[in-house]
Parts: structure tokens; C-alpha cells; sequence
């Protein structure tokens, strides 16, 4: 059985994507990616996203978000969503110097990485500052280089072939 936050992100993203025009629709996409959930459960899920179903051009509906980024805030601040590694972030790499981690990224891409890793409240990071394309955060002390690649790793897609600056 998959979680409630697993299936919150998978609805988030689903309704994101897609023109998701009711509950049937969404329960069945969520049963073919593992997901087995009741009307109601669904029903409750979409209250607590605050969805709204609005009229599309084509005399049909769809579920829409509200502001995406109050709400990816709010349910990153409660624990119930983390951010995709696999999103497009922008990330190039990370180095650490001591108790700070330096965090390179595409031009313009800075500011909302950093804002996703404020926003998690993870407390082994300080906070961060960002510029366009690099971020400085401040790691709490005790926290080993591995320790936080591994906090980062829930932000940035970190694997094998992203550089981790020694």
C-alpha cells in the first residue's frame, strides 16, 4: 500500500499536467499507478488541495490548483510533499566547505531552489542565500558532508553522474 503523501504529490502532479475532468477519471489514473482509493478518500484529498473544477474551452471541466506556489509551500512546510528529484531544477553541482554547501546552478534557477529548501524547513539547514545561478546554505554544525548530501538529495537529483565537487 502506497501513503497519503505519495498519492497527494502523484495528484498534484497529475492535476498539473492533465486535464483531469472528474473523480472517476483521477481515481482510475491513480488505480494504474497503484493507487486504490475510495470517493471519498479522493473527495477529501481534493478539499484539502482546495481544487476547483472551472470550465475549459472545449465545453468540458477540469480540476485546477490554487496559487500552486502557497500550496506546494504549505504542504512542503507540513511534511506531506517533497520536492521531485527528478524535477527540472536547474542544478549543475555541489561542493561543500565546511559547514556551508555551495550549490551551483543554470542562470536564473537559484532563487526558487533555495526558496524550496527554506520552505522544507529541514533543521539540518541554517538557511540559504541565493544569487541567479548559486546557492550558499548554511549547514547546522555536526552535520556530516554525507549527512546533508543526503538532506539535498531531496531537492536535487543527485546521482552518480551529478558532480559532487571533493
Amino acid at each position: 500500500m502506497k501513503n497519503r503523501k505519495q498519492r497527494v504529490e502523484l495528484i498534484v502532479d497529475l492535476i498539473r499536467n492533465r486535464c483531469i475532468s472528474s473523480q472517476e477519471e483521477l481515481a482510475g489514473i491513480l488505480a494504474e499507478k497503484g493507487f486504490s482509493v475510495t470517493q471519498a478518500t479522493l473527495s477529501r484529498d481534493l478539499k484539502m488541495l482546495k481544487t476547483t473544477k472551472v470550465p475549459t474551452d472545449r465545453g468540458t471541466y477540469m480540476y485546477i490548483l490554487p496559487d500552486i506556489n502557497s500550496l506546494k509551500d504549505k504542504l512542503l512546510s507540513t511534511g506531506q510533499m517533497s520536492i521531485n528529484p527528478n524535477y527540472q531544477s536547474g542544478f549543475i553541482s555541489i561542493d561543500f566547505a565546511g559547514n556551508l554547501a555551495v550549490i551551483k546552478t543554470r542562470n536564473g534557477y537559484a532563487a526558487g531552489l533555495a526558496y524550496d529548501i527554506d520552505m522544507s524547513r529541514a533543521p539540518e539547514i541554517l538557511g540559504t542565500i541565493s544569487g541567479s545561478d548559486t546557492i550558499f546554505a548554511v549547514i547546522k554544525d555536526g552535520v556530516s558532508h554525507e549527512e546533508a548530501r543526503e538532506i539535498f538529495a531531496r531537492f536535487l537529483p543527485l546521482d552518480d553522474k551529478i558532480p559532487i565537487i571533493k
